[in-house]
């Protein structure tokens, strides 16, 4: 995998975005874009995105979303507004495929979204052109045990061995891992709710989650389809918050099922 870097314009200052196309070596295969988690980047997917688009025969580009990886980081007096999620969704992500000259009119893209990435490709499929869209574990509201988890997270940055970890794959922590969990655990972000806004999804949509969840009960995926014709559902029994890294193969073998529905 080689990675670049592209500047986009983004609320009047330029950032760099890195990035990787994994995958069909080939223009013209059909795009899936991976939106990663809430501590996520480029690198933490690790193989997954190159042995799932193998596997279904697509073309993938994985990016880290600024203040994440190597992209730029949040700046000193730079805080998330509850927004923040629609913010990806419809400004740097259309500018990230403008600058990468992805004509999404011609060619539609899939979305790959993880937890927070999840949410992201729901709230950009309801107004933008795509193809169709995986969801695994997306939040649609706020529950406590997805702040008590958060809570426990921010613990563990601070007195555990979190930000160690982290540190492996953000070149600054402490933009990736405040940037998300100041938010998160904000007053103000108690009462975020996105099931109005992905009313609009027309395109298929497979919608994933472990019944073990730890940062969201089953409710989130579980309201999808009232507001989402084309929606699917899967449970996976003995999992957790990240199915990929979990049970990668059920959840390859879920897709590649999807896709051949669908493409």
């Amino acid at each position: 995998m080689t990675v670049a870097f592209v500047d986009v314009v983004w609320r009047g200052r330029t950032v760099r975005i890195e990035h990787a196309f994994v995958g069909v070596d080939t223009a013209h295969a059909p795009l899936l874009i991976f939106l990663h988690e809430g501590l996520g980047s480029l690198a933490m997917w690790k193989e997954f995105p190159a042995q799932l688009c193998k596997a279904v025969g697509l073309r993938g580009l994985v990016y880290s979303r600024p203040a994440y990886g190597r992209s730029t980081p949040r700046t000193a007096v730079e805080h998330w507004a509850p927004d923040f999620m629609h913010r990806q969704a419809h400004e740097v992500l259309p500018a990230l495929l403008q600058a990468l000259h992805i004509n999404v009119q011609q060619q539609p893209p899939w979305l790959f979204g993880h937890s927070d990435g999840a949410s992201i490709a729901l709230l950009h499929a309801a107004k933008h052109p795509v193809a169709g869209v995986v969801v695994v574990a997306p939040h649609l509201f706020v529950e406590e045990v997805s702040v008590a988890s958060i809570e426990q997270a921010r613990m563990a940055y601070t007195q555990g061995s979190l930000k160690a970890g982290l540190a492996k794959y953000h070149d600054e922590p402490d933009s990736a891992f405040y940037g998300w969990n100041d938010v998160w655990l904000s007053p103000a972000f108690r009462s975020w709710n996105i099931e109005a806004d992905i009313a609009g999804i027309t395109a298929p949509l497979l919608a994933a989650q472990g019944v073990d969840d730890e940062y969201g009960t089953l409710a989130q995926i579980r309201r999808i389809p009232p507001a989402v014709p084309k929606a699917q559902l899967l449970e996976i029994a003995a999992c957790g918050h990240s199915p990929h890294r979990q049970k990668p193969q059920v959840l390859t073998d879920a897709v590649a099922a999807f896709l051949r529905q669908h493409r």
